[in-house]
């Protein structure tokens, strides 16, 4: 049987693959499926050949190594980053050696992707927008935020269908809104929930197609930002939007956003509403059902060096800054996955390594944050 998206059979088999005793805390349950708790990232990185290659390689060696979470974007390195990732994962299928079933593939859409290279001026800008989006009756200027965002029902299918096309899939594992949060720039909150909604009904539309398997939001400020901020978003109602969308069969499953040493907000903010009451987005998501992913585990390589003694003496065991960095993120009680921009072999093997190590104690974490 040919299958199109990641299953709990599938990743089951995957996790098997890894039967080392320290490896068990490695693997999380996701809504069934076995995820790797650490996932690979593609959004840093040239938008050149070279490159391609290099993530290409990266993902294969992910794969062989215990990542089976693949996170990538139609805007990052301008459709290249997908491609890359769609060439690596049809290597390793056509191989034999792993199947569909075994991975899980994250994109997202939102945010403009242009196609291969940055516009060199405004004018190519405009022409885009015009050539692609607005003559074909996708959608109308007013349906851009900034003139680069947009979540329009007909700009998502259209985006859905490229990333399908980038990716050489036939089916998508988790789907994000690209920081939907960028549309507070230009429209009200009651309006923002609106075209929330109708985006929410639009993917389970697809989901039922099977053309995704489920669906979420990937943000950068949105659910780290206080209650007051312009760009706050309540996981509550955005989880209660998709309830609007599709009852409560909805499959609105999963959330991104940053976790690192210095971006707690996640764990120790508690800016979530959930009733009467404020705890974290961490706790949140895990009373509403819904999956975390952490984003920017090392920060663009800004916490994979020079950090201070005290992280080494508290991640014994580590041999790197880059893996106490992504030990840290990793064992945050409430992360299903860390995701770590890795376009070098050799940081993937770097990396990859202490997923035989088991994660931080919950006791021995909540220590950090007392010190």
């Amino acid at each position: 049987m040919q299958h199109h998206a990641a299953t709990e059979s599938g990743t089951t088999h995957y996790k098997n693959r890894f039967p080392d005793p320290a490896a068990a805390g490695h693997f999380r349950t996701s809504h069934g499926l076995q995820i790797s708790s650490i996932g690979l990232g593609t959004y840093l990185g040239h938008h050149d050949e070279r490159t391609d290659d290099a993530y290409r390689s990266a993902v294969e060696r992910s794969v062989e190594l215990g990542c089976n979470v693949i996170d990538t974007a139609a805007n990052y390195r301008f459709q290249r980053s997908e491609r890359a990732v769609g060439a690596a994962l049809r290597s390793l299928f056509d191989s034999g050696e792993f199947g569909r079933e075994e991975i899980v593939v994250t994109t997202k859409g939102g945010y403009l992707p242009f196609d291969g290279q940055p516009p060199r001026h405004r004018g190519e800008i405009t022409a885009y927008i015009e050539d692609t989006f607005i003559k074909p009756g996708i959608c109308t200027y007013e349906d851009f935020v900034q003139g680069s965002h947009c979540m329009h029902p007909r700009y998502l299918q259209h985006q859905l269908e490229q990333s399908l096309a980038n990716l050489q899939l036939a089916s998508i594992d988790v789907y994000y809104l690209h920081n939907p949060e960028s549309q507070f720039a230009a429209i009200g909150r009651e309006e923002f929930y609106t075209r929330l909604r109708d985006a929410f009904e639009y993917l389970e539309s697809e989901v039922a197609a099977g053309r995704i398997a489920c669906y979420g939001t990937a943000t950068w400020n949105g659910y780290r930002a206080s209650e007051d901020s312009p760009e706050f978003l309540s996981l509550e109602r955005v989880a209660a939007t998709a309830a609007e969308a599709a009852g409560g069969e909805h499959h609105f499953r999963v959330v991104q956003l940053p976790y690192n040493l210095t971006m707690t907000e996640a764990l120790t903010a508690a800016n979530q509403p959930i009733g009467d009451k404020r705890t974290s987005l961490l706790k949140a998501a895990g009373e509403l059902g819904v999956t975390v992913m952490g984003s920017a585990s090392i920060l663009q390589a800004r916490l994979a060096s020079n950090l201070p003694a005290t992280i080494a003496d508290y991640f014994a065991g580590m041999h790197t800054d880059a893996q106490r960095a992504i030990q840290f993120a990793r064992s945050a009680p409430g992360l299903a996955t860390a995701l770590v921009g890795m376009s070098r072999v050799e940081h993937v093997e770097e990396n990859l390594s202490i997923a035989a190590a088991p994660p931080v104690t919950i006791e021995n974490y909540l220590q950090l944050f007392s010190r």
